[in-house]
């Protein structure tokens, strides 16, 4: 989707703390294995908060440096992969009415490590069709903890982490303009993350903490290796292809490619060689030290961006997600000029 006249007011980042890989692997928590094969120095780590609250604490700041109150805020997406805190509960009320108080439509995204890039979609679309006409807030929270996930082994060449970003989608103008948004979906991929176990009554049935490995040999021991790796290379490439064709650019244009917070050996396999992207491009040197975000990492790595001052006016950004599901998303950003809560350097 080419996108006219919207724009990024406001990004924030909430990490409450950080877990060393090397003090996970001598305590025997994280198999030496991981730790080699994904590179990752640290992962960020909530002790106590809750995903929601760490989402309503991102929100408070993003709104905050977008100069935007609740009267401005028309939509409320809340993208997230796991349990925010509550039982059968509606979290993206909790995070409306702790950063927000408006009466706005509030909503739960839950399309995995998606949902972000699918957030992004639908706040345009909903913008642009004229149901609102200033701002949505997107957020993004996961808490990844134990008894339900093994942050270390549930999906081992990718470890997981505990942290909320948010972003303010607006029509009023901003630091970076949104020229294209792309999503698609492969749903003959989806029992690749569910693998054979039947249908249960209650969370955990079979087994915990999750693994995502089991599901994947089951799947994969049913169609072979070499389609599901076809299947998922191709969405990846479409989806790319559709948001730089729609943005009027190509990859080599961004000066930033943002990927999921994966390990270095999954990243090589699914990004770097497929797109010849240079890590030098991406934020490897940051998302190694935070860990996958579930739905948050392509929010988390624009706000590292915006932070630390590395993206400057004219810049070209291309974010690009994937998700269980199967979904795949990418966004094409132009930086218009740094943002005035960040670095003027």
């Amino acid at each position: 989707m080419r996108v006219e006249d919207t724009y990024l007011r406001g990004t924030s980042v909430r990490l409450p703390s950080s877990l060393l890989v090397a003090d996970a692997v001598s305590d025997g928590s994280c198999p030496p294995r991981v730790a080699q094969a994904t590179g990752m120095v640290s992962v960020a780590y909530s002790p106590h908060e809750s995903a929601a609250e760490m989402a309503a604490t991102a929100a408070r700041t993003a709104l905050d440096r977008a100069a935007s109150g609740p009267g401005d805020v028309d939509l409320l997406l809340h993208a997230d992969t796991y349990h925010q805190g509550q039982d059968l509960w509606p979290v993206a009320s909790y995070i409306q009415r702790e950063a927000l108080g408006n009466g706005c439509p509030a909503i739960e995204i839950r399309q995995m490590s998606n949902g972000g890039i699918a957030a992004l979609d639908l706040a345009t679309a909903y913008l642009a069709a004229g149901h609102g006409h200033a701002d949505a807030l997107l957020t993004s929270a996961d808490r990844f903890c134990a008894p339900g996930i093994d942050r270390w082994r549930t999906d081992p060449g990718t470890p997981y982490a505990d942290g909320a970003s948010a972003l303010v989608l607006s029509r009023r103008g901003g630091f970076a303009r949104l020229r294209s948004v792309a999503v698609l979906a492969d749903p003959d991929l989806e029992p690749l993350h569910r693998g054979d176990e039947p249908f249960s009554p209650a969370p955990f049935t079979h087994r915990m903490p999750v693994d995502f490995e089991e599901a994947k040999k089951a799947f994969v021991s049913k169609v072979g290796m070499s389609y599901a790796i076809t299947r998922a290379h191709q969405g990846q490439q479409t989806v790319v292809k559709q948001a730089l064709a729609d943005a009027g650019a190509e990859l080599d244009d961004a000066r930033w490619v943002v990927l999921p917070h994966f390990g270095q050996r999954r990243l090589k396999s699914i990004y770097h060689q497929p797109f010849g992207i240079d890590p030098a491009r991406t934020t490897w040197s940051w998302s190694r030290t935070v860990g996958h975000l579930g739905a948050g990492d392509q929010f988390a790595s624009l706000d590292h961006l915006l932070a630390s001052g590395k993206a400057a006016p004219g810049d070209l950004i291309v974010l690009i997600s994937v998700g269980a599901g199967y979904s795949w998303g990418c966004a094409v950003i132009e930086m218009l000029r740094r943002p005035e809560w960040g670095p003027t350097g």
